[in-house]
């Protein structure tokens, strides 16, 4: 699993993105949009997953867009063009169930955006009217703003300093238009507190809310349970029964507590050098 080419979307006030299109023929063979992998980057590290963001069979790569945020993806990110990963796994999850919806809103924060991109495109590709909500904190941290735009019929940039599109959240923008319109289906994605307030936004309109989870995962494959969570008062998987999952149903308090379980063993990673 070599990585064929490697470009930085962001580098700017302590946030790094960076895309990566890696050789794996088979993975870019069978994935679909919503689907994600499962990634080593060398034999001694942990197991993280990331959502597929493009695959390109003919060219047998997928593409994936990285969040420098812990020890493994800061690893990850020193990699360059022509080294190679440990391991892939995948396509894992339950693909997008892709049909007509009818008018779509698509809320993306942060590196959010580059998981509802693949989304955005194949339910606007299947007769949806897409309106694409895209948040950052600052206009330098924004990312895939052309990509997005080329698959919506309308698009609402937002950055909590105000320096690009709205100043506020993406909630805010969410809330003014459900308030004069009408829309079949949200599709969102994020961090977690984001997800919870834009499920929270559009509960009181009745509109089907979809979120995708990204939970700590250890197998992969629902043997070991480390990402599961609650909805609708059963428990699920999010590596097998999504990552998508109604975000009305979601326990949101239980999850956002089970994230924090590995806070100090990260920092004492992150204490290591990433070479």
């Amino acid at each position: 699993m070599k990585i064929l080419s490697k470009n930085i979307l962001v580098d700017a006030s302590g946030v790094r993105i960076t895309r990566l299109d890696v050789d794996s023929p088979d993975i870019a063979a069978a994935a679909q949009p919503g689907q994600f992998i499962l990634l080593m980057v060398s034999e001694e590290g942990e197991r993280i997953p990331l959502t597929i963001v493009d695959a390109d069979k003919g060219r047998g790569a997928i593409t994936l867009i990285v969040q420098e945020l812990g020890y493994t993806t800061r690893l990850l990110g020193r990699r360059q063009a022509g080294d190679s990963l440990y391991s892939l796994a995948g396509p894992l999850g339950r693909p997008t169930e892709v049909r007509r919806y009818g008018k779509i809103a698509v809320v993306g924060g942060g590196v959010g955006i580059a998981e509802i991109w693949p989304v955005a495109r194949v339910l606007k590709a299947a007769g949806n009217e897409v309106t694409s909500i895209l948040g950052a904190r600052s206009k330098g941290l924004m990312i895939l703003e052309k990509e997005m735009a080329a698959c919506s019929d309308r698009t609402f940039l937002c950055t909590d300093d105000g320096t690009l599109g709205e100043k506020g959240f993406v909630s805010n923008v969410l809330s003014k238009l459900l308030e004069k319109e009408r829309f079949d289906l949200v599709y969102c994605v994020g961090p977690l507190p984001m997800m919870r307030v834009v499920s929270d936004v559009t509960r009181p309109f009745g509109v089907k809310t979809l979120v995708c989870l990204n939970t700590i995962m250890l197998d992969g494959t629902g043997m070991c349970g480390g990402c599961r969570l609650t909805e609708g008062g059963e428990t699920k998987f999010c590596c097998v029964d999504g990552p998508e999952f109604d975000g009305h149903r979601v326990d949101f308090n239980e999850l956002l507590q089970r994230q924090k379980r590995f806070v100090s063993e990260e920092k004492r990673a992150m204490e290591k050098p990433a070479t």
